[in-house]
């Protein structure tokens, strides 16, 4: 079979290695680290590894903005993508280019063909191409976001200098356990013996700190060993090394920022002999961070709010910032969910701030239809009216009718995953 030709066509090729069954995933480490070994890959330059359930996304791309204002040539690893897959595999804060990416594929799949044919996940794909990529363009540290859990993910293939798990919540139980406690401490397998581990959940599991312990890595807690102290228009940073003060509040919107600007600012301190930052570059990335569907804000009236959120956790910090927005007559919710998410619980924490439900389909084996949407709407008590919902194959769809009947005072909020929130932003491209 010749090697693809674009973007498109390797990214059709992944898909058609991933395991069948459930999207696709199957944890563990064997296959992933085998390629890895073909490939001779190193590590060279020091590796933040980013964990959790909410959070990570913000998180990355305030380490990334910092270290790059320090001047620092710094690869990043995400994921999902909204629009592209180039958002995925950014070097130097830009995303990269077919070109650079297809090579790395190629790179990928002649070690892993040459391994034994290994069969390899999309996101395991991925992960080695990222770095592939991180190696031919020399960067001078690697922030690689965790997909799901922690301790079998692909990211933890590699070691990280300073792992950082963010807020913990129930999600991806099928894969990570029913409890906190179980998933706490699928989370904390990205900790490193003798090496710092932060933690910015303001109530870690149980399981999480004494893995931790057990492993003998340097534990670092909000609210024990660094914390922030909100001081209105700044807000300071405390932690082992001193204070930080006179510091802004990061541009990304929402009161739980600064739990992730602190884990940040802790993160880098721990790191501070190898990757020096000054207070100059921690006020201007703060100032100039930007991370595309988490709280944005669009410009124009009717107001446009996008936020991925799509577990509980993060539906109650939704709710929380819609409601720190101020008064807005009418907010009409452009809602598609995956079917595998707790839906009910995500509508509850939601219900007290949305007017009119727009439930909407996405595509996809995983999606939640709108109808059962509109049912569990219906069973959370989010709707007086006895008669049914609107129901919409689309987002982009739900969000034109939203645009067509919200007045220039209203608000449209759209959430509930990322496939939600790229097709409005596709639809709004389009308008543009």
């Amino acid at each position: 079979m010749p090697a693809p030709d674009s973007l498109a066509a390797w990214l059709a090729h992944l898909e058609a290695l991933r395991p069948q069954g459930a999207a696709g995933i199957e944890l563990g480490l064997d296959r992933v680290q085998a390629v890895k070994d073909a490939l001779g890959q190193r590590q060279r330059v020091p590796v933040f590894t980013v964990g959790g359930t909410n959070g990570k996304g913000s998180t990355c791309a305030m380490l990334e903005r910092i270290l790059g204002c320090a001047g620092y040539r710094v690869g990043l690893y995400t994921s999902p993508h909204l629009l592209s897959y180039r958002e995925r595999v950014r070097v130097g804060g830009a995303d990269s280019d077919e070109a650079t990416l297809c090579a790395a594929f190629g790179r990928v799949e002649a070690a892993r063909q040459a391994a034994g044919n290994i069969p390899l996940t999309y996101f395991e794909f991925g992960t080695l191409a990222a770095w592939e990529c991180f190696a031919a363009q020399q960067v001078d540290v690697v922030i690689l976001e965790v997909g799901l859990g922690g301790r079998l993910d692909a990211v933890n293939c590699y070691d990280a200098d300073c792992a950082i798990v963010t807020g913990i919540d129930l999600d991806h139980t099928d894969y990570l356990g029913a409890t906190r406690e179980a998933i706490g401490f699928e989370k904390a397998g990205i900790f490193r013996t003798g090496r710092p581990a932060v933690c910015g959940d303001p109530a870690p599991p149980r399981s999480l700190v004494a893995h931790a312990q057990s492993i003998g890595a340097d534990l670092q807690l909000i609210g024990r060993d660094f914390g922030y102290r909100n001081q209105e228009t700044q807000w300071q940073f405390w932690g082992r090394a001193g204070k930080k003060s006179g510091l802004a509040h990061p541009a990304l919107r929402g009161a739980h920022q600064l739990g992730n600007a602190s884990a940040v600012l802790c993160a880098l301190e721990t790191l501070s002999a190898r990757l020096p930052v000054a207070m100059q570059d921690i006020r201007r990335g703060l100032a100039e961070v930007e991370l595309s569907g988490r709280f944005e804000v669009l410009p124009g009236r009717p107001t446009v709010v996008l936020d991925v959120a799509h577990n509980p956790q993060a539906a109650r910090s939704f709710a929380a910032n819609l409601g720190d927005m101020g008064f807005y007559p009418q907010t009409w919710a452009v809602f598609g969910m995956l079917r595998d998410k707790d839906i009910g619980a995500v509508v509850g924490a939601l219900k007290d701030r949305v007017t009119h439900w727009l439930p909407c389909s996405l595509d996809g084996p995983r999606a939640a239809s709108a109808a059962l949407l509109a049912q569990l709407v219906k069973e959370q008590g989010g709707v007086e009216q006895n008669g049914p919902l609107p129901q919409f194959a689309t987002p982009a769809e739900a969000f034109r009718y939203a645009r067509g009947r919200a007045n220039e005072s209203d608000r449209i909020a759209v959430f509930g995953s990322f496939l939600t929130v790229a097709d409005v932003l596709r639809e709004l491209a389009r308008k543009t």
